[in-house]
């Protein structure tokens, strides 16, 4: 499942980042600003009919991301023991 189809508030987990090939940057921008595999990652809020800005927090840091680049991050829910 990719970042743009979680839900809200629940703990996530970055399993990788996948540019589109005419733009293989995008993978090293997100990756420099903490969206890394491994990393938990929440969305807080999506914008105007549910398609973004994303507000979503990764570590300590919160980001704006487009449905675009929320929909190159794919991620998996993080298991609660």
């Amino acid at each position: 499942m990719y970042l743009d189809q979680v839900e809200l508030d629940a703990a996530y987990r970055v399993c990788a980042v996948n540019a589109p090939k005419g733009a293989p940057q995008i993978k090293g921008q997100l990756e420099d600003i903490g969206f890394l595999p491994g990393e938990q990652v929440t969305l807080l809020r999506k914008g105007l009919l549910k398609r973004g800005p994303y507000l979503v927090r990764v570590g300590a840091s919160t980001f704006a991301l487009r449905q675009s680049e929320a929909r190159m991050i794919a991620v998996e829910l993080v298991a609660h023991v």
